[in-house]
């Protein structure tokens, strides 16, 4: 007799399996070299005099047997001067440490700050943090696409600007707000934005920080330490301390 009689036959229909598939989101991040003309180990590369200099003051920081740890400032000297953190530049940067290539790549390609494409002369990083997106990011976010009709990870044609969507760059009580180059913007609103792109288009760079305010305080003003003359520590203390 076939095994197949003595099975039970099913009560309910076979139910159909529900697959669900996540949106990809495709990233900026480089962590796979692939030779390009404007990056491939036979460009050449090395530090100006006056970068020399500041390489030589890094390193005496540190122990001689640990110069190594040197590299991701020297990374960051290498990437200032050429633009980006080319595989020349890590080469280089390897050789002058005394370490083996791969240990570069590894920090390089870990830490976001290194950027391993061509940028534009201007990079905006966006917050998208949740601080920053509960305060708005994603109008700014669409007023920075919509005015230079990039997207994330994306250069203008006429290399001005180069757009990233960044995780917390540390000024959530001013949120949002966006950096370019070294400077933050912060208080944000999508007209304000577009202002401040507009200063760099024209040459006329805009002042950073906080767009209404000194530094962190509440909007309404100051309400701690708002005596002009500071107080002396020796009015709150015991004598004999």
């Amino acid at each position: 007799m076939s095994l197949l009689r003595l099975l039970p036959k099913a009560t309910k229909p076979l139910q159909q399996r529900i697959v669900t598939v996540t949106p990809k989101r495709f990233s900026h991040m480089i962590s796979v070299h692939r030779d390009t003309p404007k990056d491939n180990p036979e460009i050449p590369f090395e530090f100006t005099k006056e970068n020399l200099e500041r390489a030589k003051e890094i390193i005496a920081k540190y122990p001689p047997q640990y110069k190594k740890g040197a590299v991701m400032p020297l990374l960051d000297l290498g990437q200032r001067q050429l633009g980006f953190t080319s595989i020349s530049v890590m080469n280089y940067v390897a050789k002058y440490l005394d370490m083996p290539p791969m240990r570069v790549y590894e920090v390089a390609t870990f830490y976001t700050m290194y950027n391993r494409k061509p940028m534009g002369k201007y990079n905006v990083q966006v917050c998208t943090t949740t601080p920053c997106q509960l305060c708005g990011s994603d109008g700014i976010m669409k007023a920075i696409t919509e005015h230079l009709q990039i997207r994330p990870g994306q250069t203008t044609p006429d290399n001005l600007f180069t757009l990233q969507e960044v995780e917390c760059l540390g000024a959530c009580v001013n949120a949002p707000m966006i950096a370019v180059n070294d400077d933050f913007y912060e208080d944000l609103t999508p007209e304000r934005t577009v202002e401040i792109l507009k200063g760099f288009q024209s040459g006329d760079i805009p002042k950073p920080g906080p767009a209404d305010r000194h530094s962190c305080e509440p909007h309404s003003g100051p309400k701690v330490l708002t005596n002009e003359t500071p107080y002396h520590v020796k009015d709150f203390i015991r004598d004999d301390l």
